[in-house]
C-alpha cells in the first residue's frame, strides 16, 4: 500500500476547512465591520470598540474553549460509529452553554476590571459600558451557536456552520451601519430618525444577528433529516447527565484556559496599550484586526485536521491519525509562510484600506513589521493545539500557554513597552514593544507545542510497536 503523500492529506483536509475558514471570516467580519465604521465615526468611539473588545473576547474565548470540548469528544464517538451517543453529548453542551452564559453575562455587565487595567477616560469608559451592556445579551446566544458549531464540524458538517455564518454577516451589514451612523431622512409620512450610537450601536446590532442565527440553527437541528441518526429527542432538551457534563468540562475547562491565555495575552494589550492615549490603541485595534484575518486560514486548517485526527482515533486505526496530524502541521506552517510574506510586502496599502487617518496609519504600521514570524508562530501553535485536543490532551498546553504568551508575551511585552528596567531601545517603545514581546512568547509556545505532539506521537508508535 502507498504511503499518504502530504498533498493527499490535504485533499482530506480541504473539504472540511474551506467551509471552517469562509465562515470564520464571516465572523471575523462581524469585528471588521465594526471596526471599520467605527473608525470613521469617531476616534473616541474607536479606542471604546478597542477596549470593550478586548473585554468581551476575553470573557466569550474562555467560556467558548468549554464549550467547544464537544468536538474532540463528539468526533471521537462519530468516528467510532457511535451517533445515538453523539447526539446526547449535544444536548449536554446546550446546557454546559448555559450555565456558562450566566458567568459570563455578569462579567460584561459589571466592566469595572477591565476599566481600572486599561485606565480609560471618563468619556471612553461611558462608551465601553455601553457596548458591553449590548453584548451581554448576545453572549448566551454566542454559546449556544459555539454548541451548534462544535458539533456539526465534528461531525464533518461544516457547511451548515458556514451558511449560517454568513447570512448572519449579511444581515449585520445594514443594521450596523443604520445603529452606528444613526438615520435621517424625510418620508411622506414625516421625518424617520434614528441616532447615532457610535460603538454601542455594534453591540445591539450583534446581539440581535446572533440571537436570530441561533433560532436558524434550532429550526435546522429539528427539521433536517442528517440528525435523524444522532437519535436528538423530538422536542426540547434532552434532560442534564451529570457525567457527560464532567467530562466536558474536564477536558473543556483546560481547553477553556488555554484559549482564554492565548487570547487574552492580546487583549490585555489592548487594554495596557489604551494608556498610552486613543491614537496608539487605535493603530493596535487596526493591526489586530488584519493579523486576525490572517489567522483564520490556520485555524481552520486546525479545526479540520483535529476533527479528522479525532474520528480515527474513534475508528481505531492511530496511524492515520499521528499521519494527519503531522501533515496538517506542515501545511498549515507552509501557508503561513506565504500568507506573512505577502501580507509584510503590501502593509501600507492593507492599513489605508482601514482608514485615511495618517496618524493612526503611522501608530499602526510598525506592529505590523513583525507580521511574518508572528503569524507562522501562531499557525505552528494552533495546528498542534488542535491536534493534540483531538487526542483529548489539554493539561499540558495550558501550562505552555501560560509560560510563554502571559510570562514572555504580556509580562515581556509590559516589562519592553513601558521600559520598566531602563534598558528598551526607543523603537520598541510602546505598542511596538508589546507586538515584539508578544512574537517571541507566540513562537516559544509554537515551538513547545510541536515538540510536545512529536514527543507524544513518538511514544504512541513506539507503544504500538512492543504490542505488535
Amino acid at each position: 500500500m502507498t504511503r499518504p503523500t502530504l498533498l493527499t492529506t490535504a485533499r482530506r483536509i480541504a473539504p472540511l476547512a474551506w467551509p471552517v475558514f469562509i465562515g470564520q471570516i464571516a465572523v471575523l467580519a462581524f469585528s471588521t465591520v465594526d471596526t471599520v465604521m467605527v473608525a470613521r465615526f469617531s476616534s473616541l468611539d474607536l479606542a471604546a470598540l478597542a477596549v470593550g473588545s478586548a473585554a468581551y473576547v476575553s470573557i466569550f474565548v474562555g467560556l467558548m474553549g468549554v464549550v467547544l470540548a464537544i468536538s474532540p469528544i463528539t468526533g471521537q464517538l462519530f468516528g467510532a460509529d457511535k451517533h445515538a451517543e453523539a447526539g446526547r453529548q449535544l444536548h449536554q453542551a446546550i446546557w454546559l452553554a448555559l450555565g456558562l452564559s450566566v458567568i459570563g453575562c455578569a462579567l460584561l455587565l459589571f466592566p469595572a476590571p477591565f476599566l481600572a487595567i486599561a485606565r480609560t477616560s471618563p468619556e471612553v469608559a461611558e462608551r465601553v459600558r455601553a457596548y458591553l451592556g449590548a453584548l451581554a445579551f448576545a453572549l448566551p446566544s454566542s454559546l449556544l451557536f459555539t454548541a451548534f458549531r462544535g458539533f456539526n464540524t465534528s461531525v464533518s458538517r461544516p457547511k451548515i456552520v458556514m451558511r449560517l455564518q454568513l447570512g448572519a454577516l449579511v444581515a449585520k451589514l445594514p443594521l450596523n451601519a443604520l445603529l452606528v451612523f444613526g438615520l435621517d431622512l424625510a418620508t411622506p409620512f414625516g421625518r424617520l430618525h434614528t441616532p447615532a450610537l457610535g460603538a454601542q450601536g455594534c453591540g445591539i446590532a450583534t446581539a440581535l444577528v446572533i440571537g436570530v442565527q441561533v433560532m436558524v440553527a434550532w429550526r435546522v437541528l429539528r427539521r433536517d433529516p442528517f440528525y435523524a441518526g444522532f437519535h436528538l429527542p423530538p422536542r426540547g432538551l434532552a434532560a442534564v447527565d451529570l457525567k457527560s457534563i464532567r467530562e466536558l468540562l474536564r477536558l473543556g475547562i483546560p481547553m477553556g484556559l488555554s484559549i482564554a491565555i492565548e487570547v487574552t495575552g492580546f487583549t490585555f494589550m489592548a487594554l495596557f496599550i489604551s494608556r498610552l492615549g486613543t491614537t496608539p490603541v487605535a493603530g493596535h485595534q487596526i493591526a489586530v484586526n488584519l493579523v486576525s484575518l490572517m489567522f483564520m486560514m490556520p485555524l481552520a486548517l486546525a479545526n479540520a485536521t483535529s476533527v479528522l485526527v479525532a474520528q480515527r482515533i474513534g475508528a481505531d486505526d492511530p496511524r492515520d491519525a499521528r499521519r494527519i496530524g503531522w501533515h496538517g502541521l506542515q501545511i498549515g506552517v507552509l501557508i503561513a509562510s506565504a500568507m506573512g510574506g505577502l501580507v509584510y510586502l503590501i502593509r501600507d496599502s492593507l492599513l489605508r484600506a482601514y482608514t485615511a487617518d495618517e496618524v493612526v496609519i503611522a501608530a499602526a504600521l510598525p506592529l505590523l513589521g513583525w507580521v511574518m514570524l508572528f503569524h507562522i508562530a501562531d499557525a505552528a501553535q494552533t495546528l498542534a493545539a488542535f491536534t493534540l485536543r483531538a487526542y483529548r490532551i489539554a493539561t499540558v498546553p495550558l501550562v505552555i500557554y501560560a509560560v510563554a504568551i502571559w510570562g514572555v508575551g504580556l509580562g515581556g511585552g509590559y516589562v519592553v513597552a513601558f521600559d520598566l528596567l531602563g534598558v528598551t531601545p526607543k523603537p520598541l517603545l510602546g505598542a511596538t514593544g508589546f507586538w515584539s514581546a508578544a512574537t517571541v512568547g507566540l513562537t516559544l509556545a509554537g515551538a513547545g507545542l510541536c515538540s510536545f505532539m512529536v514527543w507524544m506521537m513518538r511514544n504512541q508508535r513506539n507503544a504500538a510497536a512492543r504490542l505488535a
